[in-house]
């Protein structure tokens, strides 16, 4: 889907563009005033180069993006417009291969959504809007509560099941988070549920006992259906820049991802670091949230993106 289809799109657009305006002004930082000479020259493909990485590209893929532009273009005119556009296209088709839609298998029922990610990535949120949109389409949807370290966590879920009308499953605080989803996944069963999603605990990637107690949470699953987690999401905090990299490493490691949430977007002038993942792991990026309202929790689509972040 292009920026200015479907019903509704040009205010989607709207909100991407407005979520990612610190990350696009310091790429209008970068260009702004560098084509006096009107000539894609030396110096502004540098400056080009300088403003991906200053955006959380990286490096490497900064380099590749500033040779595209001035491949066929280098010492002709051009606008600092026709470079916006040009760059657009080129981030579109980095991320392109990861622009796949989140999909419920209705033969898998219930759906089994495992949630993963570090501490304070809005991983309980990111459930709770996803489980508003799921239940806006007609499905049935279980919530378990498998972040047991924080009472906070758990009071924050029920407040989104009721929002959502999704039944929540929950044990007190310092529960066994295995036995949490063990018990939602046999309750989402019996009630005929078509979507079971499962928060679990933030651990730091770098937390080894932290990583196993997420693999035995997925092992548990396994017990009442050996397919289950059907989807894997990974809840990304744009603000964390290339540190995100290795949050991905260390997951992937952990236990088989299937998919990124990137929230935060909103906040932080590294919108990029999105490019630099769909890079380097191709892995299919769902959603992307720009703010705090339940409309925020976008679906990822490639070329608004791209037009956004550049201000093309």
């Amino acid at each position: 889907m292009s920026i200015d289809e479907g019903p509704g799109w040009s205010g989607m657009y709207a909100r991407l563009k407005a979520g990612l305006t610190r990350t696009a002004t310091v790429l209008s930082s970068g260009l702004t005033g560098l084509l006096t000479k009107q000539r894609l020259d030396a110096e502004t493909i540098q400056a080009l180069e300088e403003a991906l990485i200053r955006a959380d590209l990286g490096t490497d893929l900064a380099r590749r993006l500033s040779a595209e532009i001035a491949e066929g273009r280098y010492d002709a005119e051009i606008s600092e417009r026709e470079i916006r556009k040009h760059l657009a296209t080129a981030i579109a088709r980095v991320m392109q291969p990861s622009a796949r839609p989140f999909v419920v298998d209705a033969a898998r029922k219930p759906f089994v959504v495992l949630v993963a990610g570090v501490n304070g990535t809005g991983k309980t949120t990111t459930i709770g809007k996803l489980a508003h949109k799921l239940v806006g389409e007609g499905k049935k949807v279980t919530l378990a509560a498998g972040d047991t370290f924080r009472a906070a966590a758990v009071e924050q879920l029920k407040i989104w099941g009721e929002r959502a009308g999704a039944q929540v499953i929950a044990r007190a605080a310092g529960a066994d988070a295995a036995g949490v989803a063990f018990e939602a996944l046999e309750k989402a069963r019996s009630e005929n549920a078509d979507v079971l999603l499962i928060d679990t605990a933030g651990r730091l990637q770098n937390k080894a006992g932290l990583m196993a107690e997420l693999q035995k949470v997925a092992r548990v699953l396994k017990k009442l259906d050996p397919d289950a987690p059907h989807a894997v999401l990974l809840v990304l905090d744009a603000t964390t820049g290339q540190n995100a990299i290795s949050q991905v490493e260390a997951f992937r490691a952990a236990v088989p991802l299937t998919g990124l949430v990137m929230t935060k977007l909103d906040g932080t002038a590294k919108g990029g670091i999105l490019v630099a993942l769909a890079d380097r792991f191709a892995l299919p990026i769902h959603f992307i949230g720009v703010g705090e309202s339940i409309g925020d929790l976008q679906v990822f689509d490639a070329p608004s993106f791209a037009k956004a972040l550049t201000g093309a």
